[in-house]
C-alpha cells in the first residue's frame, strides 16, 4: 500500500528530534558511500526551472524530489520513496512541509556539530518558513534561552516571534535592524530571499555559529565574502553540489574552495570540527539530494511502527 502525506499529516507526525536524528544518519550514509546522491538538475521552462533532485539509499531505497521555481501559490513539492527490492512506490509527499523540515533539520545538525555546547541564544534574519523550521529544529538540539528575529516587515517577524514562544516555549522579541539581531548572538540564522548581503560580519562576536540558508551565489548572495573571510570554519552538507551551483556557490569558488569541508565527514569524525570556543563556524547549506526521501523513509516507518 502507498502511503501519501500531505502537509497536515506531515506536521503532525514529524517533530524535530526526529528530523534531526534522520539527516544525522543521512549526512553519514553519505559520506560513506551508502547514500547515492547526485547533484540535483533543472530543466529550463518558461520563465523557470523544473528542478529535480534524487538518492539511492544503497539495498534499501531510492526515490527522488520534484519542484519548480516559479513561486506560484499553489505549487508544490513532490517527493516519491520506492522501495529499491521491488520498485514499488512506498509513499507520497506532496506539498512544502517535508522539504522545510529537511532543511530545517540539516540546520540544526550543523548546530549541533559545529556551535557551542554553551550555546542558548539565537539570532534569525527572516520570519518565513524556512527561517521557521530552522529556529524549530535548533530548538531541539541546544537549550535555547532567547530567540532574536529580524526581517523586512514587522507584522511578519512580530508574529514569528510570538509563534516560537507559543510553540516552542522560548523567549522571543523582534529587533528593527539586522546589526541587534546578529551581535552577542551564540547561534545565528539567515533565512532570507535577499540577492543582496543583509548583514555585516563585523557584527558577529568570537564564537558565533551561522546557518546561511537562502541565496549564497555568486552575484546573488544574502551574505558578502566578509563572512567567508572571518569563518575560521567553513562547512556545506555537500561539497559536489557545491561545486555543482549556477551561479557557483561563493564558498566553493577561491579562495574559499579548498577550506570548505563536509559535515558528514566532521560527523564521522574523519574531518576536525570546532577546536576552541572562540571560532566562528559558518554552515551553508546546500540541502544534500536525497535527505528528502531519507526523511520520507523515516516517516514511512514511523507511521508503520505506530499501526
Amino acid at each position: 500500500m502507498t502511503l501519501i502525506y500531505a502537509d497536515p499529516e506531515v506536521a503532525t507526525a514529524l517533530d524535530a528530534a526526529t528530523t534531526v536524528d534522520a539527516m544525522r544518519a543521512a549526512l553519514l550514509a553519505a559520506y560513506e558511500g551508502r547514500l547515492v546522491a547526485p547533484p540535483r538538475a533543472a530543466a529550463p521552462l518558461d520563465g523557470g526551472r523544473l528542478v529535480l533532485t534524487a538518492g539511492h539509499l544503497v539495498g534499501e531505497w531510492y526515490g527522488f524530489r520534484s519542484y519548480d521555481t516559479f513561486g506560484h501559490p499553489e505549487s508544490e513539492q513532490l517527493v516519491v520513496l520506492h522501495d529499491a527490492r521491488t520498485g514499488a512506490i512506498r509513499a507520497v509527499a506532496v506539498g512544502e512541509e517535508l522539504g522545510s523540515r529537511r532543511t530545517g533539520g540539516l540546520g540544526a545538525l550543523a548546530v549541533d556539530v559545529l556551535a557551542r555546547p554553551d550555546a542558548a541564544s539565537l539570532g534569525v534574519i527572516g520570519s518565513g518558513r524556512q527561517a521557521w523550521t530552522q529556529v524549530w529544529a535548533a530548538a531541539a538540539v541546544r537549550p535555547l534561552r532567547e530567540v532574536v528575529v529580524h526581517s523586512r516587515s514587522a507584522a511578519r517577524r512580530d508574529a514569528f516571534a510570538a509563534r516560537v514562544r507559543a510553540e516552542l516555549g522560548v523567549s522571543a522579541r523582534t529587533v528593527a535592524d539586522p546589526a541587534s539581531a546578529v551581535t552577542g548572538r551564540d547561534i545565528v540564522v539567515l533565512a532570507t530571499t535577499s540577492p543582496t548581503p543583509v548583514f555585516c560580519a563585523a557584527d558577529l562576536s568570537p564564537g558565533t555559529h551561522v546557518n546561511a540558508v537562502g541565496f549564497k551565489q555568486r552575484d546573488r548572495s544574502e551574505f558578502g565574502t566578509d563572512l567567508l573571510d572571518a569563518a575560521d570554519l567553513l562547512v556545506t552538507d555537500s561539497p559536489a553540489q557545491a561545486a555543482d551551483y549556477q551561479p557557483p556557490m561563493l564558498a566553493a569558488t577561491p579562495p574559499y574552495a579548498g577550506r570548505l569541508r563536509d559535515l558528514g565527514g566532521i560527523l564521522a569524525g574523519a574531518v576536525p570540527g570546532r577546536t576552541s570556543a572562540d571560532q566562528i563556524s559558518v554552515f551553508c547549506s546546500t540541502g544534500l539530494a536525497g535527505t528528502e526521501v531519507f526523511l520520507l523513509d523515516a516517516l514511512t516507518r514511523m507511521s508503520a511502527a505506530a499501526r
